[in-house]
């Protein structure tokens, strides 16, 4: 595998498209961090680790409207393993009118694109999500 963190989103919106009720995708601290994230902007529900120290899982519940729409409607790999992609703080901008979110790796750890904004930090622009 390539790419874990386009792996991890492709799993989320598969779950979402056969209305499972959660989906697991192998541990790594990025994908922890984001996936918290996530579930802080109720983009995914609960989010468990669980296994052994060489098997280690992270069992995410997905969240639907009233519709069964998932709530992760879509996103976009911004900064990938071929090429990645640097903003300055200043050039961060809202994404889809402020209805999405950028996950943006900075020297702060990784926050959403407006914490980043608000603590005057740039980085690399991981993942585009609404």
């Amino acid at each position: 595998m390539t790419d874990p963190i386009t792996d991890m989103f492709n799993r989320i919106k598969n779950g979402e498209a056969v209305h499972k009720e959660a989906v697991e995708v192998p541990f790594s601290k990025m994908k922890q961090a984001i996936l918290d994230i996530l579930q802080k902007q109720r983009f995914i529900g609960e989010v468990k680790k669980k296994g052994r120290t060489d098997k280690k899982t992270i069992l995410v519940d997905l969240l639907y409207d009233k519709e069964k729409q998932g709530a992760l409607a879509g996103f976009k790999r911004i900064s990938k393993p071929g090429q990645r992609i640097y903003r300055p703080h200043q050039e961060i901008k809202q994404i889809r009118s402020g209805y999405g979110i950028a996950i943006i790796s900075t020297s702060k750890g990784i926050m959403n694109d407006k914490d980043a904004r608000k603590n005057k930090v740039g980085g690399e622009v991981l993942v585009e999500v609404w």
